[in-house]
C-alpha cells in the first residue's frame, strides 16, 4: 500500500501557505505524491462571487508553478461554498490520502470565538491531517529567528518567501 498518493493542500493566500507547502513538498518527494492545491471561494452574494473566484484562481496560479517547476504532479481546484464542507468533500471525491492545512496559530480565546478551520475539518473527516503551524516560518520571513526547544533557529530562520495559506480560519 502506497501512502499519500494524493495530498490535498488548502491555501488561503497568506504567508502560511509557504509553511505548509514546504512540508508537503518533502512528503510528495518521498512518496511520489500528486499534490492537489485547493482554494475555496467563500461568498454569500452574487456580487462577491466573481471577486472571490478570481482571488482563489490567483492564489492557485501563484502556488502551482512553484511545485510544477520542481517536478511535482500538481492539480488545482477552486472550491465554492463553506471552506470546511468543501475541503472535506474535495478530499473524499478526489480520493486524497492526506489533507495538509497550514494553521495561523491563533490563541485559545480567538479560536473559541472564530472557530478553527483545522479543528472543524478534523471532526468532519476520516482522512488523515497534516497541520503545520506556520508561526515560526512567518516570523522567519520577517527576519525573526524562532528558536526551537533546543535553542536552534527554527525552520523559518532560513527565510520563507511568497504568499499563501489555508482555505479558512485555522
Amino acid at each position: 500500500m502506497t501512502f499519500f498518493r494524493r495530498i490535498l493542500v488548502t491555501l488561503d493566500g497568506s504567508p502560511v501557505d509557504d509553511a505548509v507547502l514546504e512540508h508537503v513538498t518533502a512528503l510528495a518527494a518521498a512518496f511520489h505524491s500528486e499534490v492537489i492545491l485547493l482554494r475555496v471561494a467563500h461568498f454569500h452574494t452574487r456580487d462577491t462571487m466573481t471577486h472571490e473566484v478570481e482571488d482563489a484562481q490567483a492564489v492557485l496560479e501563484r502556488a502551482a508553478p512553484r511545485l510544477e517547476g520542481r517536478g511535482f504532479a500538481v492539480r488545482t481546484v477552486v472550491g465554492r461554498g463553506e471552506p470546511v464542507d468543501d475541503t472535506v468533500e474535495q478530499a473524499e471525491t478526489l480520493g486524497c490520502d492526506l489533507i495538509a492545512i497550514g494553521t495561523h496559530g491563533h490563541g485559545t480565546l480567538k479560536r473559541a470565538v472564530l472557530g478553527s478551520f483545522a479543528e472543524k475539518v478534523r471532526h468532519a473527516t476520516d482522512v488523515p491531517l497534516l497541520l503545520v503551524k506556520a508561526h515560526a516560518l512567518v516570523d522567519g520571513a520577517r527576519g525573526v529567528a524562532a528558536p526551537d526547544e533546543a535553542g536552534d533557529p527554527g525552520p523559518g530562520s532560513a527565510g520563507a518567501a511568497g504568499g499563501g495559506g489555508t482555505s479558512g480560519e485555522a
